[in-house]
């Protein structure tokens, strides 16, 4: 990894504004009450922690997207400015499993489920190929795994950047199916094929 900064000033000052335009934005009429209603900056507190619990949630999911796309605890600690070491121990092992949509099957009637491991964001949507035409579609997914449960029919799976409101409403009109609330940056979709597809 270079010297050279990952972003410029520019791109982290369209960063800053933009977490600050959401907190102010998102409560509606907050920005307004701030000038006449002492209420008004609990609320915007209460924002404020939405909002870091949120840039929190996304940088788990980025250093572990980073790791499953090959880049060591060594470099991820040197962007995040702390020792290899510290990286590990904050983000390692903390991710669970925030993508999972559905409990693990049990019973003699539970669908038969597995899991395709040692993934990266490289490869796993061939997996992902590979698995839907076999019968196989995503149920959960966190680092370097997704859970795949088996069907009778083939599957087709997509990833997309962050949709927006108007995408996510096109896909699921188009069929797709949103697997879990999202791993950022990516969101996961499935449908069903015709046999034959």
């Amino acid at each position: 990894m270079s010297d050279e900064p990952l972003l410029r000033p520019t791109e982290i000052d369209r960063i800053r504004e933009g977490i600050a335009a959401a907190v102010l934005g998102a409560p509606e009429g907050l920005a307004d009450s701030l000038e006449h209603d002492a209420h008004g900056y609990l609320r915007l507190v209460d924002a404020s922690r939405v909002g870091a619990e949120e840039s929190s949630r996304l940088l788990r999911e980025a250093v572990q997207g980073a790791r499953a796309a090959g880049h060591s605890w060594d470099t991820v600690g040197r962007v995040l400015g702390v020792s290899r070491q510290a990286a590990q121990q904050r983000f390692s092992g903390k991710a669970g499993e925030a993508g999972s949509s559905a409990p693990p099957g049990e019973g003699s009637n539970a669908p038969k489920r597995r899991t395709l491991g040692g993934l990266t964001a490289f490869d796993e949507m061939a997996a992902l190929e590979e698995a839907g035409r076999d019968g196989w579609h995503v149920v959960g997914y966190g680092p370097f795994y997704h859970e795949v449960e088996a069907s009778s029919h083939p599957w087709e799976h997509c990833r997309v950047a962050l949709p927006s409101a108007a995408r996510h409403r096109r896909m699921e009109s188009e069929g797709w199916i949103p697997v879990g609330a999202g791993w950022f940056p990516w969101r996961y979709y499935k449908r069903p094929l015709n046999p034959g597809t």
